[in-house]
């Protein structure tokens, strides 16, 4: 009986190994199956968390850069007479005759025509006009923009005009005798009350002797990148009665209430 048994059970444990087979494959394969889905929905998420983390690295990038930008711009004067406030270009003159900006600073923080305008490297323009809120900036290189200036190796005074390229400026009536060469820095001399002295204005870039002109063709390359401004320096001199106001709501809320007060006396006066 023994003997017997053995020998069924060797015929028929094949048998459910076979029959069983399919169900482990399956089990097996599902698994299998399930592990990969699993896998690429991590992989999936791996790369979603990549993106949104490369998203975050050039949004940090950004500021890095903006922190750094903002940090020359206020550090770029230096002059303890002047009060600067930094304002943001929200809007470029589309016309290509004309070299104006607008910046997103106006009267309501005490901006006012013919105010000075600079950048982290040097003089930009002038405020040609101005609203509540925002202003707009004549370049200095504008063909209707001119500027005096001295040069700070030798001191001659030149006035600097622009030639609607914002890449080079013409440096006007200079005789052939000049002292001047190529690579002087032009600061800005203060004549005509608009620029204070001492601030970067262009170098010069090229100077044509021709005896057989009138006087000699100079000119010179803007310090300021006057192409791609996007933060602007707005300056305002200490002894001036011009100054800026740093909170504009803070400053009507003050007139407001000093306009109260007033009323307020005048009335009790009357009675």
């Amino acid at each position: 009986m023994q003997p017997t048994r053995m020998v069924l059970n060797s015929i028929v444990s094949p048998v459910q190994y076979l029959a069983t087979m399919p169900e482990e494959i399956y089990l097996r394969l599902s698994e299998n199956v399930r592990s990969r889905f699993q896998m690429r929905q991590e992989l999936s998420d791996l790369r979603t968390n990549m993106l949104d983390m490369k998203g975050e690295m050039q949004r940090y990038q950004f500021l890095v850069r903006e922190n750094e930008r903002l940090r020359n711009l206020l550090a770029s004067d230096a002059r303890e007479d002047s009060l600067r406030m930094v304002a943001e270009v929200i809007a470029v003159d589309s016309d290509s005759y004309s070299h104006q900006v607008v910046v997103n600073k106006g009267t309501a923080h005490g901006v006012f025509i013919g105010q000075p305008v600079l950048d982290d490297q040097g003089v930009v323009g002038q405020v040609s006009s101005v609203g509540l809120t925002t202003a707009r900036i004549l370049l200095i290189s504008d063909q209707s923009h001119a500027i005096p200036t001295r040069s700070e190796r030798s001191g001659i005074r030149v006035v600097v005009q622009g030639v609607g390229d914002t890449s080079m400026l013409e440096v006007m009536h200079v005789p052939h005798s000049t002292e001047l060469e190529v690579g002087d820095l032009l600061l800005s001399s203060g004549l005509g009350g608009v620029y204070p002295e001492g601030y970067p204005v262009g170098v010069i870039q090229s100077l044509d002797l021709d005896v057989s002109t009138t006087f000699a063709k100079v000119t010179a390359r803007p310090i300021a990148n006057l192409d791609r401004i996007r933060m602007l320096l707005l300056v305002w001199q200490a002894s001036s009665e011009q100054q800026p106001i740093f909170n504009p709501v803070q400053a009507v809320r003050e007139r407001f209430k000093k306009t109260s007060s007033e009323l307020e006396e005048s009335v009790e006066h009357d009675d």
